[in-house]
Order: C-alpha cells, then sequence, then structure tokens
C-alpha cells in the first residue's frame, strides 16, 4: 500500500493520520502474515527511531476500535493483526505456526442465518486449525 493508499485508508475510517500510524497501516497492508505488535515495532524501529512499542500497541487498537485492522487470538496465546478487513476466515497451522487467510464469506454469511432470531452480531471469527499443505507434506 502507498503512503497515499494508507491514509486514505486511515481518513476513512475516522482515524487522524500520523507517521506512525500511516507507517503501520503501509505495515500491515503489505506484509499478510498476521504479525504481533512487537514484529510490527521490530520491523519500524529502524525507519522511525522514535517509535515506541506503546506508540505500536496503541495505534493497534485504534486500527481494531475503528474498522481498520481486525486482531486475532488464534493461537490462545498472543495477539496478531490483520490489515484485511474484508470477510474471511483464518487457518493456524499448528507445526510452523503462520496464520493464512482463508475466503469464507459465504460460510460466514451462512453462518449468521443460524442465530435465533432477535440475535445481533457484532463479529464473527472463523479460525481453521490444523497442518499447513507445506507442513502435511514433510
Amino acid at each position: 500500500m502507498s503512503e497515499n493508499a494508507a491514509y486514505d485508508a486511515l481518513v476513512a475510517h475516522d482515524i487522524k493520520p500520523s507517521v506512525q500510524r500511516l507507517a503501520v497501516m503501509e505495515y500491515l497492508s503489505a506484509h499478510h502474515t498476521h504479525p504481533t505488535a512487537d514484529e510490527i515495532y521490530n520491523a519500524l524501529v529502524g525507519q522511525i527511531p522514535t517509535l515506541s512499542k506503546t506508540t505500536v500497541y496503541n495505534t493497534l487498537r485504534l486500527f481494531v476500535r475503528q474498522g481498520a485492522a481486525t486482531m486475532l487470538t488464534i493461537d490462545g496465546h498472543n495477539a496478531c493483526f490483520d490489515g484485511v478487513t474484508a470477510p474471511h476466515a483464518h487457518f493456524l497451522c499448528r507445526s510452523c505456526g503462520k496464520v493464512f487467510d482463508v475466503p469464507a464469506a459465504s460460510l460466514l454469511q451462512e453462518g449468521l442465518r443460524l442465530l435465533p432470531e432477535g440475535f445481533s452480531t457484532e463479529c464473527v471469527d472463523l479460525y481453521y486449525r490444523g497442518l499447513c499443505n507445506q507442513c502435511a507434506n514433510n
């Protein structure tokens, strides 16, 4: 994602752009690896020496609150972040630990139809766990 696209994404989610926020948004958009806050901090601190871990954590918390990113707790230990906000599921490989995006928009919509009448959904997370194709073949 270019700086202009990151700027537009922040503004679209009512987030005031700053150097740090732009850098975090660009990183999330360019790295579909579902990074942790520490991974993002370590990747950006060389470019922005004044960056603090607190700033990264607060920025990510703001992005999640405003809908510009999602937080995943798929492994039960670490929170990781996803800049892709379109409906999709996630797959965690129990061997290599990587998290993969899984197209599942229709499956997520089908699940919503199963809710009892009168229920109001605010968030849906669909996680798969197992072995990725690379680990399964080793």
